[in-house]
């Protein structure tokens, strides 16, 4: 048993587990610590796919009275099929615009220093967001849960989510701050973002698994292990911190979060033209 790569599936699957739903981004986290780890290979590419799963699954356990209560009144209820239609509406732009340019953008911007610039870049507009939180949500005092949330409210925050391709942006931080500068409470902004995540990434991801189908990554049974490590390990790490981050929003705002983005963003970069680091490009 290789233990130095279950250490690694351990890592990337806790990395991926605690980043997916905070406004930190996975996927930069992910480039970042597999550069590092050279975990970055087409087997190392197919593993983060697949333990992205173990993040969505948290979610769908988290708030399966929920969903389960929506499907299972969704030809009955108006509201059940409205919240359902707006998970679909905030869907449709990043899912098309990722089928239409994901092979350009992996091939540009899917390296270190383009996603440490996303990472600051992306602070500064937490900041800006969070200074126009409380006189923006006092317009659309009628939302107090996800289920107020109109069609056009969910078309926005999906076009807030496709600055989500630009890895180092964040998927959560897009649809979070982005419903946040349209008006949404932080709160709703972070729940509606746990539920859009279910779609989005359940898509996206079941899109990399169809292409690894067709054109298969030689795994070992050795490797295959060490995806069911990091799995279990993203599963575990994805629930404790939607927990987390729940309670967290009830009470706090994101700026620690702007400011460990710009932190991390700043010392990769340093890192990088010192010569520190020799991340790939």
């Amino acid at each position: 048993m290789d233990l130095i790569l279950l250490g690694k599936a351990v890592i990337l699957g806790v990395v991926e587990g605690l980043t997916e739903f905070l406004p930190i981004s996975s996927t930069g986290h992910l480039i970042l610590v597999g550069d590092l780890l050279n975990f970055n290979d087409e087997q190392g590419k197919a593993f983060e796919v697949i333990i992205q799963f173990g993040a969505i699954l948290a979610v769908c356990w988290e708030f399966r009275e929920k969903l389960l209560k929506v499907v299972m009144s969704i030809t009955s209820s108006a509201l059940s099929r409205r919240f359902v239609l707006n998970l679909l509406i905030a869907s449709f732009p990043a899912m098309s615009l990722g089928f239409l340019f994901s092979k350009h953008i992996k091939a540009v911007l899917f390296a270190p220093i383009p996603v440490a610039s996303a990472f600051i870049v992306g602070a500064l507009v937490i900041f800006w967001a969070e200074r126009r939180q409380q006189s923006a949500s006092a317009a659309k005092s009628y939302i107090q849960k996800v289920d107020d949330l109109t069609h056009l409210d969910a078309l926005k925050v999906g076009l807030a989510q496709c600055a989500a391709l630009i890895p180092g942006t964040s998927r959560s931080g897009a649809t979070i701050i982005g419903g946040m500068l349209f008006g949404i409470p932080r709160a709703v902004a972070t729940e509606f973002s746990f539920f859009l995540a279910i779609p989005v990434i359940g898509g996206a991801t079941a899109y990399e698994l169809l292409k690894l189908w067709k054109n298969p990554v030689p795994i070992s049974g050795e490797y295959g292990f060490a995806i069911l490590v990091g799995f279990v390990a993203a599963f575990i790490s994805a629930f404790i911190c939607v927990r987390w981050l729940i309670h967290y929003v009830a009470h706090h705002n994101f700026v620690p979060f702007a400011w460990y983005r710009i932190v991390f963003g700043v010392l990769v970069l340093i890192s990088a033209y010192s010569g520190l680091v020799a991340w790939s490009h």
